[in-house]
């Protein structure tokens, strides 16, 4: 695929072609200016299969953004459209449609709402909104769900496999098991969700981060072929970087071979003045290796070397290597607590690939339109999609979200509501359950300590109005959520459900209108 071609793939005709033909459609109804919302959600938690999240980390918007803005169309899009014919030949696209593509050919129409990338999400409430003509609107859809869904499951996996690292360094060492360039979003994903450093370089460095790594079998496999040993390997490796030396010691035998010869390049790296940087683990019973290893490292007087653990990790294999640790590392004299502080994980294809959960189920949905399409008046016109599944019946209207605070800090329900109420930290409030008629409960105001909206302006007549690139500032927002959610929310197996909510006014706006549909 040459430049041109990579620019019309990934350009503005980045989209399902029913958009297309909707947009169309629209168009000779006379209704693609007419001012539209569109939410976009997500209806449940990823599912691991073993286990499931109880809260998500958003991620993706800074891209998407990107995207935007150089998002427009050109002649050889138009030309191509021109070439599309349905089953009798016909032109799928006329010209003045056409001609109204090219004269509104970018996104600058739009105005985005969404929550902050980095801070915690939940099922069902609105993380972006988009308004804007309906046509325009519609034609976003596809790239909005590709980018903004990726990357919000791998920074969600991320997370949950840093909470089960105990604070230890983690490596995103993925992009070689990733899907094509999405490798490139799923490396900035997992710096937000959870991740310390990457070893994909490119990406590292367009955001900001020394890549990490180290060698790779084929290194020691080479001077094996060659008829010599890894120790020579090792050597070689410790010559070229003695200030960053970390060596990969499963290729032979771990501890009658690796080990042994990474301490002996280690002693010698020492005597010349130099730290090592660590060994890497890669295969076997990575908690009885690491016993082991400390064993002998410490024996050697390395005790304070990094042992890096790979091959297969994700948050529940981190959380049994830990476990059997504290359970088996005294037998063998090594304090618990002090080997699994040194240990660091690099975590692969079970977070680039979400193993176990590999797409999110996030949707973009009409929740209402302009009556009068004037923005200024908020005239709107609510939609709802009927569905025998409550979870995929979307909430509709012009729409906030609060999260409500309990005394204490914990964050104990997200709540919308419609954008003409007014909500207060000083007044009780009633929260009802999205889909379930019978679960709701009052909270008093001695109950609530305040109320935060989530949602801020991100986009707007071409221009963007938030720092999409600083990580660190999404890493903070996703400390703050987490540290605020109850720690039965954050468990890695069986989680507690958090609420989201709707307020009466709200809730009665749905049933009302799920009513007017069997009319």
């Amino acid at each position: 695929m040459n430049l041109a071609q990579q620019r019309t793939a990934e350009g503005f005709l980045f989209t399902d072609m029913y958009q297309l033909t909707m947009a169309q459609l629209y168009f000779h109804e006379g209704l693609h200016e007419t001012n539209a919302q569109f939410d976009h959600f997500f209806r449940d938690y990823p599912d691991y299969g073993t286990h499931r999240a109880g809260f998500c980390i958003n991620a993706g918007m800074g891209w998407f953004l990107d995207w935007l803005e150089h998002a427009c169309v050109q002649e050889s899009d138009l030309d191509y459209l021109r070439q599309h014919t349905n089953r009798e030949g016909e032109r799928t696209f006329d010209e003045a449609f056409l001609q109204w593509l090219k004269d509104n050919g970018d996104f600058a129409s739009l105005t985005i709402r969404a929550v902050a990338e980095g801070r915690v999400v939940h099922p069902q409430t609105p993380i972006t909104v988009v308004e804007g003509p309906l046509a325009v609107a519609q034609i976003v859809e596809t790239a909005l769900l590709a980018q903004l869904n990726y990357q919000t499951l791998i920074a969600t996996k991320a997370a949950r496999i840093r909470e089960s690292c105990e604070g230890n360094v983690m490596l995103e060492f993925g992009v070689r098991r990733s899907h094509d360039k999405g490798g490139n979003a799923g490396t900035r994903a997992a710096l937000i969700g959870g991740a310390n450093f990457s070893s994909n370089t490119g990406t590292s460095f367009v955001l900001g981060y020394p890549p990490k790594g180290t060698h790779a079998h084929s290194m020691v496999q080479v001077y094996l072929a060659l008829g010599r040993s890894e120790l020579d390997a090792f050597r070689a490796y410790a010559e070229l970087y003695p200030d960053n030396c970390l060596l990969l010691v499963d290729t032979v035998d771990t501890l009658a071979s690796g080990v042994p010869n990474a301490i002996t390049v280690f002693e010698e790296l020492r005597k010349k003045g130099y730290a090592p940087a660590g060994v890497r683990i890669d295969s076997g019973d990575l908690a009885y290796l690491s016993i082991q290893a400390a064993v002998m490292l410490n024996d050697a007087g390395f005790a304070n070397v990094p042992i890096v653990l790979s091959s297969d990790l994700d948050e529940l294999v981190i959380w049994q290597i830990i476990t059997q640790i504290r359970q088996e590392a005294d037998s063998y004299g090594v304090d618990p607590d002090t080997l699994v502080g040194r240990l660091v994980y690099g975590v692969g294809t079970r977070l680039i690939t979400s193993a176990g959960a590999s797409s999110l189920g996030g949707v973009y949905k009409l929740v209402a339109l302009d009556n009068n399409n004037d923005w200024d008046n908020n005239d709107w016109r609510p939609a709802i999609k009927l569905s025998n599944s409550p979870a995929k019946t979307p909430n509709p209207g012009n729409k906030r979200i609060h999260r409500v605070y309990r005394q204490g800090g914990r964050a104990t329900a997200d709540l919308l509501s419609l954008s003409h109420e007014t909500l207060s930290a000083d007044a009780s409030l009633t929260l009802q359950h999205y889909a379930d008629s019978p679960k709701r409960r009052t909270l008093s105001p001695k109950q609530i300590e305040r109320l935060e909206p989530l949602h801020e302006r991100v986009y707007e007549q071409g221009q963007s109005f938030i720092e999409r690139h600083d990580i660190d500032a999404m890493r903070n927002r996703r400390d703050h959520d987490l540290a605020c959610l109850d720690s039965g929310v954050k468990r890695l197996v069986n989680p507690h459900i958090y609420h989201v909510s709707l307020t009466p006014e709200l809730w009665q706006l749905k049933q009302d209108l799920l009513e007017s549909l069997h009319q």
